[in-house]
C-alpha cells in the first residue's frame, strides 16, 4: 500500500450516516477527511436504512479531494459483517472499525476486509477506545508492520475512553493523559497516523482552540470534529505556520547543498539544526505542500 501518512488530516469530520442531507452538505465543507458514520450515531432501528443511504453516497461521489472513511459497527454487533460487505462494495478511502482491542481484533478486521472483496488500496483505521485498547496498544501497532497491513491510521475514542476509566473529561484531559501519550508513541513507533479524539461543547470556541493545540502539541497528525463548525480553526491550529514551512525549506536546502554534504550539523539564519531537523523539515514541507494542493 502507497505512504499514506504524508496526507492531510487536520480535521476528520463525523457526519451520521441517518443524516442524507448532513452527507450532502458535507460535500462543499473543507474538512480533509469525512467519517461516515454508521455506529455511534445511528440508533438501532436505523442502522440498515443508514448503511444503505451511506453506500449510496459514496457511490455517488462529488467529494473531491476528501478523503471518505466509512465507519462500521462492531464485528461483534448484529449489523458489522453487513456494514463491512456494503462499505467495501462502495469503495471508500477507508473503513473504521471500532472497539479495537487487541491484535486478534485488527486481524478479523482485516480478514473480513479481504473476504468482502476490498480492492488493494482499501485502508483499515482503527478506533482506540477501551483500557484494554491501551494496555496491547504495542501489539495492536505492531500489526501495521505486517505484510500488506491495511492499518494505516487510528482515531482516539476519548468520550469512550472516559466512560470506562470513569475519568472525568476535564479540559486540560489530565485523566487521559496516559491513554493518549501511550497511543501517540505506539503510532509512531509503527508509522500510523494518530487522530485525537472529539471535542463536545461545540459553542466553546476558546477550549476548542485550546484542546486542538494540545492535541497537535503532543504530536497527533489531527483531530476528529463533531460539527462543521469545527472544521475552519481545526485546519488553522494544524497547518504548519508559514514562517516554520519557510524555515524547513530553507534547512532542507542548506543540507543539499554539495559543501554541506557529509555534515551533521549546520547553521541557519543563526540557529544550529542537525540532521534530525531536516527529516522533521521534509515531513513539514510534504504536509504543506499536500495541503496547498488540497485547498488549490
Amino acid at each position: 500500500m502507497a505512504d499514506v501518512t504524508a496526507r492531510p488530516r487536520r480535521s476528520v469530520l463525523y457526519m451520521p450516516g441517518s443524516n442524507a442531507r448532513a452527507m450532502e452538505k458535507a460535500r462543499e465543507l473543507p474538512a480533509d477527511a469525512l467519517i461516515l458514520d454508521l455506529e455511534d450515531a445511528v440508533a438501532p432501528d436505523a442502522k440498515e436504512e443508514a448503511r444503505a443511504q451511506v453506500v449510496a453516497a459514496v457511490k455517488q461521489g462529488g467529494y473531491g479531494k476528501r478523503e471518505i472513511v466509512i465507519r462500521v459497527n462492531g464485528l461483534d454487533t448484529p449489523w458489522g459483517i453487513e456494514d463491512i460487505k456494503a462499505a467495501v462494495a462502495a469503495r471508500p478511502d477507508a473503513i473504521l472499525v471500532p472497539k479495537v482491542n487487541s491484535a486478534e481484533d485488527v486481524a478479523r478486521a482485516e480478514t473480513a476486509l479481504t473476504q468482502a472483496g476490498a480492492h488493494e488500496g482499501l485502508q483499515l483505521w482503527c478506533m482506540i477506545e477501551t483500557p484494554l485498547a491501551i494496555l496491547n496498544i504495542q501489539s495492536i501497532a505492531a500489526k501495521a508492520a505486517e505484510p500488506r497491513s491495511r492499518m494505516t491510521a487510528w482515531v482516539m475514542g476519548t468520550n469512550d475512553i472516559a466512560k470506562e476509566l470513569r475519568a472525568a473529561h476535564t479540559q486540560d484531559r489530565v485523566p487521559m493523559l496516559t491513554s493518549l501519550g501511550l497511543s501517540i508513541i505506539a503510532a509512531r513507533a509503527y508509522s500510523i497516523v494518530a487522530l485525537d479524539g472529539v471535542y463536545n461543547d461545540i459553542k466553546n470556541e476558546e477550549g476548542f482552540a485550546a484542546i486542538c493545540e494540545q492535541g497537535r502539541d503532543m504530536g497527533f497528525d489531527g483531530k476528529t470534529l463533531i460539527h462543521p463548525s469545527q472544521v475552519a480553526p481545526c485546519n488553522t491550529i494544524f497547518s504548519p505556520d508559514p514562517e516554520t514551512v519557510a524555515f524547513a525549506r530553507k534547512t532542507i536546502e542548506a543540507f543539499e547543498l554539495p559543501e554541506n554534504k557529509g555534515k551533521g550539523v549546520l547553521k541557519v539564519d543563526g540557529r544550529m539544526v542537525e540532521i534530525l531537523h531536516a527529516e522533521i523539515a521534509k515531513r513539514t514541507v510534504a504536509i504543506a505542500d499536500a495541503i496547498a494542493e488540497l485547498e488549490a
